[in-house]
């Protein structure tokens, strides 16, 4: 096997974001930040309280889960509100700096049968927008629609609508990889993968699922990798992960996992192993070797499986070669990447919904009361070093940058910085 720091490489923000460009403009540019993998650079706020620390606290225009993805100054999100009998979804960018809106453009008018069936722990806008390095921000309703629109003033590139029938509405995030925006629709029926081109949105290629599973849909959001020399869309799904070639969407290779559905977490990557959550009814974590795969290699690949104490909603972190997993319930847990065995568990109070972010040996996880939990990693275990509550739900999984935290509520966007408390 190929040594673990040459065999898989993840492409920096789905291969959107060359590092030089990151280096110039820093950016949290997707969902769970420029690795996709829920890391930060540098450090975050330890301690803040309501009088101090908080440099801004504003109000939303419009509601939704999708969390904040920032770029030249402009953070970029996505909502949804009513006027009068009609829905409205929009995307609009405030100041980094100041919390000032900057723009805002709406975009569709889903119809009552579109927007109907909705989870009570969903919203019409829980997608997590993508930026690009070409200065255009990527926003996604799944199947109402999706729009490309300039960071600089909203100016509309184009929009799209691919039509099919969610279950529970929708949740997968969309990544950038090349030329290309690729989304997961994990519909209630005919799930698929498939890829809209960047410069007009039209359609590159459709892949079906093809998986028999009882419940064919999900939430999960795509992870890029390049695996053994050869770019991979890692994408799992219900019943499976399947790593899919961007040029024309074909299925390279799958693990299965039985009956699991309603996938939300986003996979992680790192020392040449890959690690799934399987969600419900029984969620599980594999640990997958990557490498050289063709075809169905669910009994080559697959090194280890944990069934305790696994996550159905929050995504998975990578430090210490412990694999961190935070369960719906509170469980926080540090498991050996190499083995899947429990290293260490620590309870935390309250229910999750939000991936939890790292910086350094730092994890900042909110509960969906809308506590925030600042919490020192070790290999050994976890410590809480402080908790806020900001008293109002939340869902959003958070953003850390340049050495502030971003919190979106279902009525406000945070700006913590840090102080005394």
């Amino acid at each position: 096997m190929t040594a673990p720091g040459k065999s898989v490489r993840l492409l920096i923000a789905g291969l959107a974001l060359t590092s030089a460009a990151l280096a110039a403009d820093s950016s949290w540019p997707q969902f769970r930040g420029p690795t996709g993998q829920g890391t930060a650079e540098g450090k975050g706020p330890l301690k803040w309280s309501k009088n101090q620390g908080i440099a801004w606290k504003v109000a939303m225009p419009a509601s939704g889960w999708s969390s904040p993805v920032i770029a030249k100054g402009k953070i970029v999100l996505t909502g949804a509100r009513k006027d009068g009998d009609t829905t409205i979804l929009s995307a609009f960018a405030l100041d980094a700096k100041s919390g000032d809106t900057l723009w805002s453009v709406d975009l569709f008018k889903p119809t009552g049968e579109e927007t109907a069936a909705m989870h009570a722990k969903n919203s019409l806008a829980s997608s997590t927008p993508v930026i690009g390095d070409d200065g255009i921000a990527y926003v996604h309703f799944g199947h109402m629609g999706t729009a490309a629109l300039k960071l600089d003033d909203g100016k509309v590139v184009w929009k799209k609508q691919v039509a099919y029938k969610p279950m529970h509405g929708n949740g997968s995030s969309p990544v950038l990889v090349g030329d290309l925006l690729v989304v997961n629709a994990d519909a209630e029926v005919d799930p698929t993968i498939l890829a809209l081109r960047r410069k007009d949105g039209e359609i590159a290629w459709r892949t079906p699922r093809q998986q028999p599973v009882r419940s064919y849909f999900s939430f999960c959001t795509p992870l890029v990798v390049e695996n053994n020399g050869r770019t991979e869309i890692l994408s799992p799904g219900s019943g499976l992960i399947g790593a899919y070639a961007p040029d024309d969407g074909r299925l390279l290779w799958k693990v299965t996992y039985g009956e699991g559905y309603s996938v939300v977490p986003r996979p992680v990557a790192g020392d040449g192993m890959l690690f799934v959550a399987t969600g419900y009814n029984i969620p599980k974590l594999l640990g997958i070797r990557l490498g050289k795969a063709e075809g169905d290699v669910t009994k080559t690949h697959q090194v280890w499986e944990a069934t305790r104490r696994m996550p159905k909603t929050p995504s998975m972190l990578l430090a210490n070669s412990q694999v961190l997993t935070l369960d719906d319930t509170g469980t926080l847990s540090g498991l050996d990447a190499k083995t899947g065995k429990s290293v260490w568990n620590r309870k935390l109070p309250g229910n999750f919904s939000a991936s939890p972010i790292l910086a350094g040996k730092v994890l900042y996880v909110p509960t969906e009361d809308g506590v925030v939990y600042v919490v020192e990693i070790s290999p050994d275990g976890a410590e809480i070093l402080f908790e806020f509550d900001m008293a109002e739900r939340t869902l959003a999984s958070p953003v850390l940058l340049d050495g502030a935290l971003y919190l979106r509520t279902d009525e406000h966007l945070w700006k913590i910085t840090g102080g005394e408390s």
